[in-house]
């Protein structure tokens, strides 16, 4: 879908392509998008197809009627297995005219188009491009928090039991933060760029913004980083824990499967059609013995598989008097 927004009182509202300067919003393009942009804006469809690419990496290029910048934006999407990742976003900056192309819609350009990013204008489109770049740091370092949160209680659902569904969504969000780092990373390059090259007109107030839009990039590179790192060794703790209880659960299968192996080499004896010890004792003296190896062999398997972490001593009445005496002094 193609909108035409255009300026008035510092609020953007949908205009037509006969006002100037105007942005042109291409989100969720379809090939009737992709047919009109070609032959009304006369956009190359290399072009085109290079911004559509979920994998293009962030770039600027210049062009003979505009300059190119692909940037990486965050996105989230629910019903996705990944709720976040990046996705590229093409701003064609034109003299009149800044044209945006993406292949879904995210909330950076959502908060543009509803007028909460405070200070855009149309007057000065370099300045437009980098509080677009801005608002993409912004969202970059409010969806890192929130998958720091989504972890930290996946993180606690673990400990009171280890589940497939809680380790896959922890998988999840590593690819997340994977796919945030390496976007974060490209946009530092372009960045850099933008303040090296003379591709497109700054002023001294543009450039010190674009710096401080850098800072925050880095930031929010340190930030993914971190929970990343953090991620990781979660994920590492605990599939040593998996292992450790696997290890438990063996042994005891073990001993179990060791001390039934007696009674019933004991059965298997007395049941053969062959003379055999005590066969001649009156009685059930046979039963006997073999359901007193039975409970011989189930006392063993209990002596085995007992808890034998230390126990907590006793504490003495006038001691317990004591320490509730020093708790109640602490509060």
């Amino acid at each position: 879908m193609i909108t035409i927004w255009k300026q008035e009182n510092r609020k953007l509202v949908e205009g037509t392509r006969e006002d100037s300067p105007i942005w042109v919003d291409a989100r969720n393009v379809t090939r009737e998008d992709i047919r009109t942009l070609e032959t009304e804006y006369q956009i190359e469809t290399e072009i085109i197809m290079d911004i559509l690419d979920q994998d293009e990496l962030s770039r600027i290029d210049r062009e003979d009627a505009y300059t190119l910048i692909i940037v990486r934006l965050p996105i989230f999407i629910a019903a996705n297995e990944v709720s976040y990742f990046t996705i590229p976003l093409g701003i064609l900056i034109f003299p009149n005219m800044i044209l945006t192309i993406c292949w879904a819609d995210c909330e950076v350009l959502h908060d543009i188009t509803n007028n909460r990013v405070r200070g855009i204008t149309l007057g000065d489109l370099p300045a437009f491009v980098i509080r677009v770049l801005a608002r993409a740091d912004l969202i970059y370092l409010r969806y890192l928090k929130e998958i720091n949160r989504r972890s930290n209680s996946i993180e606690l659902e673990l400990q009171k039991s280890v589940k497939n569904l809680e380790l896959i969504q922890l998988l999840n969000l590593e690819k997340s933060l994977v796919y945030f780092t390496t976007s974060l990373k490209g946009n530092q390059l372009l960045f850099e760029k933008l303040m090296k090259t003379r591709l497109i007109q700054l002023d001294e107030e543009d450039r010190d913004w674009l710096e401080d839009v850098a800072t925050d990039n880095r930031q929010a590179i340190e930030m993914a980083d971190i929970y990343s790192n953090i991620l990781s060794g979660m994920m590492d703790a605990f599939a040593s824990v998996i292992s450790n209880n696997l290890s438990i659960v063996m042994k005891r299968l073990t001993v179990i499967s060791l001390v039934l192996m007696i009674p019933t080499m004991i059965t298997s004896l007395f049941g053969m059609n062959i003379p055999l010890p005590f066969g001649n004792l009156p009685g059930y003296a046979g039963l006997s013995i073999v359901l007193g190896v039975c409970l011989v062999s189930s006392l063993v398997a209990m002596v085995l598989l007992g808890d034998k972490r230390p126990k907590r001593p006793r504490l003495d009445p006038v001691e317990r008097k004591k320490l509730r005496r020093k708790n109640r002094a602490v509060e």
